[in-house]
């Protein structure tokens, strides 16, 4: 069971793009991993936009966002410059990263992201786990959640 403070799982997996992207990539910056069902639907393409509508806020507080679905990569060039997205997106199409941070629904041979996120630190700990995520709110409450994570983290 995946808990606050214990190391991020691993992840090796390649962009839009076809450029490998690892967990040790993003060390020394806050990580939101958000893992998402379907490009192109509506609550993923809301949960993006407003992601990417909120990324000044996110840079100003040194955060990289990196959103991951079992969609291939190809999918995630289409959904990216549909909608502009300026932040990467990772194609898990075994499901193997999903499954690590227990966001992978599985049904015979359908498999699908489940929409959680995490916040990982600069030390590449799990720093907040959302298993409850509403497309509408979550960009937000994630700026929320990393200002006061920041703010002990400093202590």
């Amino acid at each position: 069971m995946l808990t606050i403070n214990q190391p991020a799982p691993n992840f090796s997996l390649y962009d839009a793009h076809h450029v490998l992207h690892k967990l040790d990539d993003y060390k020394n910056h806050w990580l939101v991993i958000y893992f998402y069902p379907k490009d192109n639907t509506p609550g993923c393409t809301k949960e993006a936009c407003a992601l990417r509508d909120d990324s000044a806020k996110f840079e100003a507080l040194n955060t990289k966002i990196i959103g991951i679905s079992t969609d291939s990569s190809k999918s995630h060039i289409n959904f990216s410059q549909t909608h502009t997205l300026a932040f990467t997106l990772l194609a898990d199409p075994k499901g193997e990263v999903s499954r690590a941070y227990e966001a992978l629904f599985k049904l015979g041979p359908i498999k699908f992201s489940k929409r959680h996120s995490f916040i990982i630190d600069p030390s590449g700990k799990v720093a907040k786990i959302y298993r409850s995520v509403s497309p509408s709110i979550h960009s937000q409450e994630l700026i929320n959640d990393l200002q006061q994570l920041q703010a002990e983290y400093k202590r």
